[in-house]
């Protein structure tokens, strides 16, 4: 079963091997990335960003493991506004060897309970391509319903393309 924990600067290498093990796996759902991304340097940076917006408050970075600890995908809070708004929106992947065993909908799920316990939000928010139906099943099944359609919302694989959104509001609001 999937676990999640904070994604630590030592992460960076393994974080980078799946990358690269998957890198034709998740670029249909990606934007296109700098070489460098997929490089253990590439992603140390990142993960010190994304650490220090941690230690800030903005983001949450996570990764995801299988039952042997191993990294198998990564799943990351992100842009956490406070104030009245009190949200955030989550972004996930899970590798190809791992997909379809329930790891992404347990790593959703415990993102959610982080995010509605711990953290405090009232809501979460998550964006899918029209044709990524996997991940459009993995956040139906944690409670988030789809709320409207962006079109050209992001850059992902080379082109603008239009996003489902979906949310998920605390129950103990």
């Amino acid at each position: 079963m999937a676990h999640t924990r904070l994604a630590r600067l030592e992460d960076a290498a393994e974080i980078a091997a799946r990358l690269v093990e998957n890198r034709s796996f998740l670029a249909p759902w990606e934007p296109v990335r700098p070489e460098e991304y997929f490089t253990a340097q590439g992603q140390y940076r990142l993960l010190d960003q994304q650490l220090t917006g941690y230690i800030d408050g903005h983001e949450v970075p996570l990764v995801v493991t299988d039952d042997t600890d191993r990294i198998v995908g990564r799943i990351t809070v992100n842009g956490i506004v406070r104030g009245a708004l009190q949200s955030a929106a989550i972004g996930y992947w899970i590798a190809s060897s791992h997909n379809g065993r329930g790891l992404a909908t347990a790593a959703v799920g415990e993102v959610k309970s982080l995010a509605f316990g711990p953290l405090g939000l009232h809501r979460l928010q998550a964006e899918t391509v029209p044709h990524n139906g996997a991940s459009q099943r993995v956040l139906r099944r944690n409670g988030f319903q789809p709320f409207g359609l962006a079109p050209e919302y992001l850059r992902i694989d080379g082109r603008w393309q239009d996003h489902v959104l979906f949310q998920a509001l605390n129950p103990r609001g």
